[in-house]
């Protein structure tokens, strides 16, 4: 690993100023019209696969995974560890381990960047982890590498907050955000439901004041690598239309111009599906 990231994005700040994204008028998106042709493109290639879509005001649509198909419809309470290691959640949410970049890692460490306990530029051996990595290696670094979440990320994160990090993201994230259905089940899985992923992808777009500052979205949800390929945000990637997204298997999307967000919660991974299901939301 070099510091060619940190370099880049250092030399992109001092050179070229910040222009904000003008937003889209509301107008240019709608719901009713978007989810009954998103529910049919879903259930034709994935009839299990749950998903939603909506804005910063909250959900235009949510299918839980399963209910595509002929299950019951949403999920049963079951033992998913909630907020606070409270017994909550539920056993029909998805396996959404892929997610825990940006569902567990990133909040947290948005949360230490802002309170001063985390500089992204700073090695992470200042702060006495990043045992095993090359001299100088930084978070700024570790966020931008697109290899997934590094055990040392976590560490570090870890190491800073005083606690596991599952358990710190549900007392200071989930909770908060009324992500009742998200936590750590039984078997040591990260699970969550479709609408649980809407309400933290709103929160992205309409922060006012929660877990997730508005100030970490916009640093996170903007080229960090400058002419450096393929592009990275801090553990988002840009895409078409606007659009910023995580994860292959199961993938979130958000869209601060087009004031919009999707989750999709596959069977099987497909990228076909993936990219047509990005088409229908924000083209």
């Amino acid at each position: 690993m070099t510091l060619q990231s940190d370099r880049a994005e250092q030399a992109e700040q001092a050179e070229r100023p910040e222009r904000p994204e003008r937003p889209e008028p509301l107008t240019q998106h709608t719901p009713a019209g978007r989810a009954d042709r998103i529910g049919s493109l879903v259930r034709d290639a994935d009839p299990g696969a749950g998903w939603a879509i909506g804005g910063p005001e909250g959900p235009y649509a949510v299918v839980e995974a399963g209910a595509g198909a002929g299950a019951a419809g949403g999920c049963e309470p079951g033992p998913v560890a909630g907020p606070g290691g409270r017994a909550g959640g539920c056993v029909g949410a998805a396996d959404v381990g892929a997610l825990a970049g940006v569902l567990v890692v990133w909040p947290v460490i948005g949360m230490l960047v802002d309170a001063g306990e985390l500089a992204l530029h700073t090695p992470l051996t200042a702060y006495g982890a990043g045992d095993g990595l090359p001299a100088g290696t930084t978070a700024h670094q570790l966020l931008t590498h697109g290899s997934g979440v590094s055990p040392a990320l976590t560490g570090l994160a870890e190491r800073l907050c005083g606690s596991p990090l599952a358990g710190f993201a549900a007392d200071r994230i989930w909770g908060p955000l009324g992500m009742t259905r998200t936590g750590i089940a039984a078997d040591g899985t990260l699970r969550a439901s479709a609408a649980d992923l809407g309400r933290f992808l709103s929160h992205l777009l309409a922060p006012a004041g929660g877990p997730v500052s508005r100030a970490w979205t916009e640093q996170s949800l903007r080229i960090r690598t400058g002419e450096l390929l393929p592009a990275r945000g801090l553990l988002w990637h840009p895409g078409a239309h606007g659009s910023w997204s995580h994860g292959d298997g199961p993938a979130l999307w958000i869209s601060p111009r087009g004031r919009r967000w999707a989750a999709l919660l596959p069977t099987t991974p497909s990228a076909p599906l993936r990219t047509a299901f990005r088409e229908a939301v924000f083209a």
